[in-house]
């Protein structure tokens, strides 16, 4: 099977609009989780992180109206082909686009009618972008919980693998609505203050905004440094939203990840988790680390600098995780101080660096799903 390189990425956040930005924003330990006072989206204050509602991300394109959501897409793909050198009307490159609520906003403002059935389509907007950048296929659109950014990455891994696409763009976005919110709150799942995954003291999660492009090629011209080794997923319909209480669902995942990418579990020297700072969601990842014999791994969760992102979470914490090879260097899950857990594990509380040779990212959402993905030097 052919190798699978990282040819480009770009993170788009609040803190920053491309990944070296984001990249130094965290080595300044700066986060973009503020309080806000917005009515628009809550009766309540809430912390997340979140972009100023008047910015705008690409310029006007004529006749064509593009969403805040498609914007987000549009911005992340242009810096992340900017000088790449792939060419989306090549017939061997594929658009992969990752999102768990898309244009669901328009729902709040609108009547429901067939137009804005069409116009929320997560399709719409996947053909909308693919048509901005000149892509000849058709894209596709991974929609599964908060795993759509790190499933978006295994799929074009497998694509490129299969023989049948040489590059794909994979990207990924959500914007916060009062719709996503309050479905948060719902489940008294918002903390009332600067998340801490991992901690003690944790209460819950941040919602963030944000998009995230990571570019793949099997291509040896276009190899910077990074492979893609090895990725799993699994759909274990655990619950409807609590996730595991023994983490053996994903022990297993990380587990195959390790057998697909030829790697053992010594071989791994960092774990960038999806560490929600919910109280059985830290516990539970603890557990299969542990059981997946990484407990002694450097582990860092970046939900304190970006909040949870959604279907962009996968995306937007691999490509830091990536930059954090290239530099072996380990940030800090920000929030964290104490650890009081059933299975504790290596939380990293302050940057530190040492050699890194493989990364293991991993996610898990509503429904059971768990995904793993491995990065190497």
């Amino acid at each position: 099977m052919p190798d699978v390189f990282i040819v480009a990425d770009n993170i788009l956040s609040p803190i920053g609009s491309t990944t070296a930005e984001n990249f130094l924003k965290l080595t300044e330990n700066i986060s973009g989780v503020q309080l806000h006072n917005d009515t628009a989206l809550s009766d309540e204050p809430f912390y997340a992180s979140l972009f100023d509602r008047s910015q705008q991300f690409i310029k006007d394109s004529g006749n064509i109206s593009y969403t805040r959501f498609e914007q987000l897409l549009i911005a992340s793909v242009g810096n992340a082909l900017e000088n790449s050198g792939i060419n989306t009307a090549d017939k061997k490159t594929v658009l992969i686009i990752s999102t768990t609520k898309g244009n669901i906003s328009l729902l709040e403002n609108n009547p429901f009618d067939r137009a804005l059935q069409k116009r929320i389509a997560l399709h719409t907007s996947a053909k909308s972008v693919a048509a901005h950048f000149g892509f000849v296929n058709l894209p596709l659109v991974v929609s599964n919980a908060c795993i759509s950014g790190l499933l978006g990455i295994i799929t074009g891994k497998r694509l490129i693998r299969s023989g049948q696409y040489e590059n794909a763009v994979i990207v990924g976005a959500d914007v916060i609505s009062k719709f996503i919110l309050s479905g948060f709150q719902a489940f008294q799942a918002i903390s009332p203050e600067p998340c801490k995954p991992f901690d003690s003291e944790r209460k819950g999660i941040n919602l963030g905004e944000g998009a995230a492009t990571v570019i793949l090629s099997s291509n040896t011209k276009y190899s910077n440094g990074i492979k893609v080794m090895g990725g799993a997923v699994s759909n274990d319909a655990n619950h409807i939203s609590a996730p595991s209480r023994t983490g053996d669902e994903l022990a297993h995942i990380i587990k195959t990840a390790l057998n697909d990418s030829f790697l053992s579990a010594t071989d791994i020297s960092l774990i960038s988790a999806h560490g929600t700072a919910t109280m059985y969601n830290d516990e539970m990842e603890a557990k299969a680390i542990t059981s997946a014999g990484l407990q002694s791994v450097p582990v860092n969760s970046l939900k304190g600098y970006y909040g949870h992102t959604l279907g962009a979470a996968g995306l937007i914490e691999s490509i830091i995780s990536i930059r954090s090879l290239k530099e072996n260097l380990v940030l800090p899950t920000k929030g964290f101080e104490k650890m009081d857990m059933e299975t504790p594990v290596n939380i990293s509380n302050k940057p530190h660096r040492i050699p890194l040779q493989n990364c293991l990212k991993t996610a898990s959402g509503f429904g059971g799903c768990n995904a793993a993905v491995i990065f190497s030097k």
